[in-house]
């Protein structure tokens, strides 16, 4: 893996044939395919992870090889990551499918979650109820702040792509969530209408005359519950 981008290149594969190539939507300049990661001990335990790095369980990695094969037929031109452990893990099957190196930015980590890390929705709401009612981790990030880190992050990575790029990005819950409601332009009592993220689904963003649009949503699973920090 490396903090120092590289150039755009063409997916390849390792020892199995290229899958079919799936469709690019050409009219979009820059897409962005926002990639959660896989299930976590602490998700199967509705423990509040945050920016605590805590490692994919043996269905997160299976997940994450799942759906790397999905992905691989989108011929991506690069992929950028979160640089927690459960990220950088999601990424690793995509990486060796194409071919492409895997660059680090800290700003795709998950809400800091301040004093609720480590903590179940109950133990939470018994300890914190006027801060989980309002959705303000103690000592953690809101989610403006959050909306801003993540959102500045995705126009950045945009912005050092050449026009008909298609980037992985592997991130989390919140993170892709708020900062795909900051660049569509959603007013912050609307970024509730945007449902969180099932361990290892992706959303697409795409980028048409300087104007983001969500493509899809929620894509690469059957609907199932949801494993989140996210509300």
């Amino acid at each position: 893996m490396t903090q120092v981008p590289g150039s755009p290149g063409g997916a390849a594969t390792s020892g199995a044939a290229a899958p079919a190539e799936a469709p690019r939507y050409l009219d979009q300049s820059i897409r962005l395919v926002l990639w959660r990661h896989g299930q976590t001990r602490w998700n199967v335990e509705g423990r509040f992870q945050g920016q605590s790095d805590i490692p994919l369980d043996a269905v997160g990695e299976q997940q994450a090889e799942r759906a790397a094969r999905l992905l691989a037929g989108l011929r991506p031109d690069a992929i950028v990551s979160s640089d927690l452990s459960r990220a950088t893990a999601t990424a690793a099957p995509l990486a060796r499918l194409t071919g492409l190196t895997v660059t680090i930015d800290k700003d795709l980590r998950e809400r800091f979650g301040g004093l609720w890390e480590g903590l179940t929705d109950a133990e939470i709401r018994a300890r914190f109820p006027d801060e989980h009612a309002a959705w303000l981790p103690p000592e953690g990030e809101s989610s403006a702040v959050v909306a801003d880190r993540a959102g500045a992050a995705l126009e950045r990575i945009a912005a050092g792509m050449a026009p008909g790029t298609l980037v992985v990005v592997v991130s989390h819950g919140a993170a892709i969530r708020l900062g795909a409601a900051r660049l569509l332009g959603f007013p912050e009592e609307l970024w509730g209408a945007v449902g969180p993220l099932a361990n290892c689904a992706w959303s697409v963003l795409g980028r048409r005359r300087s104007r983001w649009r969500l493509l899809e949503h929620n894509a690469g699973t059957l609907p199932e519950p949801v494993l989140s920090d996210d509300r």
